[in-house]
């Protein structure tokens, strides 16, 4: 058995791993520049955006609070790319928070739509009830799976020997 487990780690794969690593690591670093070109972009649109916008308030507004909430889940999905280019892993709390903030994102352009919207159908309205009753719920589970996963960082460090 331990044999077996021996001969199929020494077994030869078509392309080195080094060679892997490096074109993944390529990839990486081309992927955070197309990322942070992206969030330029966004950017400068919302900003252009924001003085074109008739009228500013609430229009203008919530279009750029939408803007913005864009813009900072584009820049975590960013640093989510550099953490994993640098430590060597996905960071599992970084998804978590950049679900949060989409979420928000969502409750915050429906919950807008309902306030200053004009009168809507009932089936219309319902339906962005539900809206905003799935994505609070999908920010309570991702609060308490940040929570749960703090908890066993912490249990997993007070388990681990002192050096």
């Amino acid at each position: 058995m331990v044999m077996a487990t021996n001969n199929h780690l020494s077994r030869k794969s078509l392309v080195p791993a080094r060679w892997a690593e490096g074109m993944e690591d390529v990839f990486h670093v081309v992927l955070g520049i197309f990322l942070f070109g992206i969030a330029v972009a966004a950017l400068i649109y919302s900003v252009i955006r924001v003085f074109t916008t008739s009228p500013f308030f609430p229009t203008g507004m919530i279009q750029a609070i939408n803007d913005v909430l864009f813009i900072v889940i584009i820049l975590e999905i960013l640093r989510t790319i550099i953490a994993r280019y640098t430590d060597g892993v996905f960071q599992l709390q970084n998804f978590l928070i950049i679900g949060i903030i989409a979420a928000v994102r969502h409750i915050l352009t429906v919950g807008a739509s309902l306030t200053l919207g004009a009168e809507k159908p009932q089936v219309s309205f319902e339906k962005a009830v539900t809206e905003l009753l799935v994505s609070a719920g999908i920010v309570v589970a991702l609060v308490f799976a940040i929570f749960l996963s703090r908890v066993s960082d912490i249990a997993i460090t007070r388990a681990s020997p002192q050096k």
